[in-house]
């Protein structure tokens, strides 16, 4: 039973060796040059336009949120076009059931005017 995992445990090995390899060859070659704007949080090595502790809007957590809700609407789109006369008039009705709330959803948020930046 244990010997065959032999071959797993192998590349397991394998891939740890080529990864510290890769991290030991970086640490050694790598150019070291530090400076003040290199040490700035979230600029990359530029200097920063705003303080980096700014507070966002909530809007803005508001619109990440329904960007990624119909953003996964889209995903579960995607197969269902794919397969779409294969499903015939039964996918038609699930789609719709799945769709339709979504919709509904969405006619809301423009209303209330939460897709306002």
């Amino acid at each position: 039973m244990q010997g065959e995992f032999v071959g797993v445990l192998l590349m397991l090995a394998l891939a740890l060796l080529i990864a510290g390899g890769f991290l030991l060859l970086h640490r050694l070659l790598s150019p070291r040059r530090d400076f003040p704007e290199k040490l700035e949080p979230f600029e990359c090595g530029e200097r920063p336009i705003v303080s980096p502790k700014q507070r966002f809007s909530v809007r803005f957590y508001l619109v990440a949120m329904l960007f990624v809700l119909f953003d996964l609407e889209v995903v579960f789109f995607f197969p269902w076009g794919a397969l779409f006369r294969e499903l015939g008039f039964y996918g038609l009705v699930v789609m719709a059931v799945f769709t339709v709330p979504m919709v509904i959803g969405l006619v809301y948020e423009w209303r209330k005017g939460a897709l306002e930046w």
